[in-house]
């Protein structure tokens, strides 16, 4: 059975398409096949795989306005288990153009499922906003992580994300579960990292994910070279930290824990 995962956080700067790009790479390279959607109109997922503006002929715009077949959408990688549905700025607009659609909440995973039974997981990246698009993604998903930067700021905004969430399992899709709140930007030597990470694991226990993502030059880097971090540095911490991301997410499916 697939699994559609959105990787939300309307709060910006906190991993959230860092963690979309490297969780999907991760998950292909344990041979997987996933299918990564770009839902942010900045498209940085989709020229964080070195997929450019350029190069694509049809994107998520395309499919959510009903232009063209999901398949139409889906590029190829430099990984062999991944594909990816591209954004480009043309994105903006769907925003002002679903409102006018009855069921406009579901216009995402109607347009995803004739694709859905290719992959083992589907990967959403959500924009940072509550806006129609990350509401798309939630009423597609069957779960959520919830990237949080450890720093002072960490839980401002959450309360509203969960209310959200809250919402949408309770008006478009009762099966939306946590996958879990992500750890990153971790910087060992902090000791505000530190007692951020003690706080929210005191606070949302056992929704934690036990992988913390450390604050990684070579992971902040890959992006700009169009690579995940695992093709641009396998051996970089942040590297290391997603593949046991990908491990921790096929283990909690395995043994029914998400």
């Amino acid at each position: 059975m697939t699994k559609i995962i959105a990787i939300a956080n309307q709060k910006g700067g906190v991993g959230k398409t860092t963690t979309s790009v490297n969780l999907a790479s991760s998950l292909a390279v344990a041979e997987r096949r996933t299918l990564l959607v770009d839902c942010d109109p900045q498209g940085n997922a989709t020229s964080g795989l070195g997929v450019h503006r350029g190069e694509i002929d049809k994107d998520l715009y395309q499919l959510l306005i009903n232009e063209t077949e999901p398949s139409e959408t889906v590029c190829t990688t430099a990984l062999r288990h991944l594909h990816l549905i591209p954004a480009t700025r043309e994105l903006i607009g769907a925003e002002i153009e679903l409102q006018v659609l009855e069921a406009r909440e579901k216009v995402l995973g109607d347009g995803l499922s004739s694709v859905v039974s290719q992959y083992d997981y589907i990967i959403l990246d959500c924009p940072p906003s509550l806006g129609l698009l990350t509401v798309n993604a939630l009423t597609a998903a069957m779960t959520v992580i919830i990237p949080l930067q450890c720093e002072y700021y960490a839980m401002e905004g959450l309360s509203q994300l969960l209310r959200t969430i809250q919402l949408v399992k309770r008006t478009l899709n009762p099966g939306l579960g946590i996958e879990g709140i992500l750890l990153t930007m971790f910087d060992s030597r902090n000791n505000l990292c530190h007692q951020v990470a003690r706080e929210v694991r005191t606070h949302f226990k056992r929704r934690v994910l036990k992988t913390v993502v450390p604050r990684n030059v070579r992971l902040s880097e890959s992006p700009s070279h169009g690579k995940p971090a695992l093709l641009y540095d396998v051996n970089s911490t942040g590297a290391r930290a997603y593949l046991e991301l990908a491990k921790e997410v096929i283990r909690r499916e395995v043994n029914g824990n998400a």
